[in-house]
């Protein structure tokens, strides 16, 4: 079955998203949205799309979109895919899904409203790599302690030092490290452990007032979890999961293709991951899977949800605040 798609948004996440999704054979790009036509028509035209938008409005009602991609900044991302819901299309929203949990709920919402798929693109939970992180927890035995880090000096950080302050660095678009990279972390753990009982977080402030980098120490029922992040410096370090029979090194959060697990016998285990696909190919085969099996109450909905309620409360502590958080939907 084809799924006829529409884009949000066309910068370097959405090109990736469409070479992505064409390793699909359910995918087709049939129409993309920009503010101006003009860019609408010449990023449409690179991969073959058939339809243009420069208004919102008409890409909701157009009959021949099944499906929308939304890829545009943070704080568009509610309004835009509820509107897509409201008329009937099924949604994959860039990460973070919302701005805040508000937001979160109305999306939600409308997705059971309306029996449409509503999912986010959290690209690292559905890789292979994920799924053999999970299925091999119990080989550590109790788990006391996961250290999950994503740290990543970013280029549009020379930019700031310039006084040049582009997307990422701008807390009025809902952005910021916690955002942008730590929502990685975040959703990572919640989809692992769940909620936490409490959390204590600090984060460090750019002149601008957007948040840098942080850390957050969830606590949970026999264990902790700290979760360290960073657009303005870089790591070498992998992220950890310890449990009382052994230790589990992972590569990379954020696209976990490397994982190990050492015992306390002195073995190694070096799980096999087969990963023969770029890693956002997995999130749209879930997506389009999601959408043939009508899954309209699927589990990740649940994961977001706790991903939105964690970074709120980080925020909260944090003094992070966004217009999103003022405004009515």
């Amino acid at each position: 079955m084809k799924v006829n798609f529409a884009v949000i948004g066309t910068n370097m996440i959405t090109d990736r998203f469409i070479k992505a999704a064409k390793k699909t054979e359910e995918f087709c790009l049939k129409g993309v949205y920009s503010r101006s036509m003009e860019r609408a028509l010449e990023y449409g035209g690179k991969y073959g799309a058939q339809l243009f938008f420069d208004n919102l409005e008409d890409l909701a009602v157009c009959s021949q979109i099944d499906a929308v991609y939304v890829a545009s900044p943070n704080c568009c991302h509610a309004k835009q895919s509820i509107r897509m819901m409201e008329a009937h299309k099924h949604v994959l929203c860039e990460k973070p899904v919302a701005s805040n949990v508000r937001e979160f709920h109305a999306m939600e919402d409308a997705a059971l409203k309306n029996q449409v798929i509503f999912m986010e693109a959290m690209r690292n939970v559905y890789t292979p790599g994920f799924r053999a992180v999970k299925e091999n927890l119990y080989k550590l035995g109790k788990i006391r302690r996961a250290t999950l880090q994503y740290c990543q000096y970013s280029s549009r950080y020379d930019n700031f030092k310039k006084g040049i302050i582009e997307n990422a660095f701008k807390p009025e678009l809902s952005n910021g490290a916690l955002m942008d990279i730590g929502s990685y972390c975040v959703h990572f753990m919640a989809a692992l452990f769940g909620k936490p009982e409490s959390i204590q977080s600090c984060s460090l402030k750019l002149s601008n007032g957007a948040d840098g980098a942080g850390t957050i120490l969830a606590q949970y029922r026999g264990m902790q979890a700290e979760l360290i992040y960073s657009k303005i410096t870089d790591s070498r370090l992998s992220s950890q999961i310890q449990g009382e029979e052994g230790s589990m090194v992972i590569q990379e959060v954020s696209n976990p293709r490397k994982a190990v697990i050492y015992s306390r016998r002195g073995e190694q285990e070096v799980l096999e991951i087969s990963s023969i696909d770029t890693d956002m190919t997995y999130e749209i085969r879930e997506f389009l899977r999601l959408i043939q099996e009508k899954q309209y109450d699927h589990p990740y909905l649940r994961n977001s949800r706790l991903e939105m309620e964690i970074i709120d409360q980080v925020r909260r502590q944090q003094g992070i605040i966004f217009p999103a958080d003022r405004e009515e939907l």
